[in-house]
């Protein structure tokens, strides 16, 4: 009996280790999946299937000094509340701890491009996936935030 209750533990925390290797798959596949989704809608398809619900896309520093570089309408949005200290040329400060962000929602164009971008992936990651959730549909968010993008050596502002 000992040895089955054993037996049985091992195999739950083997499931455990496999379901979090899943959760990350899964949270690659929907990335890929609303990318492929927009582009659909974009070329003016519809489907009559359910659609993964949308996301934001991570980009690193040199893909977002691209995206800056070439789509001229994009918004910069720093969520952090140390926007003052430094931040991407151009960005504007939203800081999603106060509501600000939140308020600044209805105010901004739907349809242009967002990169979302702070000094922690757990404010990025909030500030991204509240756009997302508004009906934002060209979300983009800095993989690694702020200190990535100085480690990559591009341009700041103080």
């Amino acid at each position: 009996m000992k040895q089955l209750a054993i037996l049985l533990l091992i195999l739950a925390l083997i499931l455990a280790i496999a379901g979090c290797t899943a959760a990350t798959t899964t949270t690659t596949s929907t990335v890929e999946t609303s990318t492929t989704t927009s582009a659909a809608m974009t070329a003016g398809s519809s489907s009559s299937e359910s659609e993964a619900p949308a996301s934001y896309i991570d980009v690193t520093p040199m893909e977002a000094q691209d995206l800056i570089a070439n789509e001229p309408d994009l918004v910069i949005i720093d969520v952090s509340p140390v926007y003052d200290n430094g931040h991407l040329p151009g960005a504007v400060n939203y800081y999603v701890g106060d509501g600000s962000l939140d308020e600044a929602l209805s105010m901004l164009d739907q349809d242009k491009p967002y990169l979302v971008y702070c000094h922690t992936d757990s404010a990025s990651i909030l500030g991204a996936q509240k756009m997302v959730d508004a009906g934002f549909s060209r979300v983009y968010r800095l993989e690694g935030n702020y200190s990535a993008w100085v480690d990559a050596g591009y341009e700041i502002e103080q």
